[in-house]
């Protein structure tokens, strides 16, 4: 089951059986063909801003906001179940924002479409917590996936998660901390913290809404000249 969504809510988006169809009419947000770009990303957005991606995009709301707030930045929503990215296509479409596209491709396969140096920052917004031991692979800060972001993020750049699962958050400082990323900004309640500049999902109002914790954190590589010092 896609991150971001109740199995209700899935269930419903999984019977779209045109959202293929959609994505393909709207090329200019929807990329098609994306490995053609790797390497290249800056020549699609025709600037030479950084890159951010967020994996496993959702509905959208998060990207949309952050391109719209930081028009200096090149954002990318990464989401592999069609049923679910047209609903951030739709949110694309009426903002017509210059410096955000979606990707359709499963988030696993990064090295496809991107080089070394393509990207600066990940997003990794209430991911699956994949709680059964037996998943620890799957789970997107696995040691597996650390080494996937690195092979894609120019040095020195970081990893951005936020969950409301305090497993998945423990497991991600440790395998985080393990790896050798230098940890930075942590939140063991976000929205009673003096953090600014937080851009929610729809996942996350409704569940902060409720009354759960969030939980943030970001991760920096220490691959960059003065990394070791933060």
């Amino acid at each position: 089951m896609p991150k971001n969504i109740s199995w209700g809510v899935f269930m419903r988006l999984r019977n779209k059986p045109w959202a293929e169809e959609k994505l393909k009419k709207y090329p200019q947000f929807v990329v098609p063909d994306p490995e053609k770009w790797r390497g290249h990303w800056q020549a699609l957005f025709g600037n030479g801003n950084p890159l951010h991606i967020e994996i496993g995009t959702g509905k959208g709301r998060f990207i949309s906001e952050m391109a719209e707030q930081h028009p200096e930045i090149n954002f990318l929503g990464i989401e592999k179940q069609p049923s679910v990215i047209v609903s951030a296509l739709d949110k694309l479409i009426e903002k017509n924002r210059p410096n955000v596209k979606l990707l359709n491709v499963d988030g696993a396969k990064l090295r496809e479409f991107f080089a070394k140096g393509d990207v600066e920052r990940i997003y990794l917004n209430f991911s699956d917590p994949w709680p059964k031991k037996r998943h620890e692979k799957r789970r997107l800060t696995y040691r597996t996936f650390l080494q996937l972001y690195e092979d894609i993020l120019a040095d020195g750049g970081e990893i951005h998660l936020k969950t409301d699962n305090q497993g998945l958050f423990e497991y991600s400082l440790q395998s985080f901390s393990e790896y050798g990323l230098l940890l930075k900004n942590i939140s063991l309640d976000l929205h009673r913290s003096d953090f600014s500049g937080n851009v929610m999902t729809e996942y996350e109002e409704k569940f902060s809404a409720q009354g759960q914790r969030i939980y943030r954190c970001e991760a920096k590589y220490r691959n960059a000249p003065g990394a070791l010092q933060g």
